[in-house]
């Protein structure tokens, strides 16, 4: 069941990635598919940090990460530089984790 389930997603990237390269070059260059191409990596980097965030296994979980998070966005909302920011999340997330050991 597993072989099956690895063919098949390879089979769905590779006509996945044939679709792409089977497009006209107009339908590429419509602004609606741009936008759309553009904004693919921003969604994709979304979902990746919800996930490292609030999954914990297979539970949904809120601990120090989660204010991490936070602290890293307070941070990049007052235009800190992109090494301070990971810096202000680490640290929230080590300080909490430091006085909730549970958490």
């Amino acid at each position: 069941m597993t072989w099956l389930a690895i063919l098949g997603a390879g089979l769905g990237c590779y006509l996945l990635n044939l679709a792409g390269v089977s497009l006209p070059a107009k339908v590429l260059d419509h602004p609606l598919a741009q936008r759309v191409a553009d904004l693919i990596p921003v969604a994709l980097l979304a979902a990746l940090v919800a996930v490292q965030v609030f999954a914990d296994g297979t539970r949904l979980t809120v601990d120090a990460r989660l204010a991490g998070l936070a602290a890293a966005v307070v941070a990049l909302l007052l235009r800190a530089p992109f090494l301070l920011v990971v810096f202000a999340a680490a640290a929230t997330a080590a300080v909490l984790r430091m006085v909730f050991p549970g958490w």
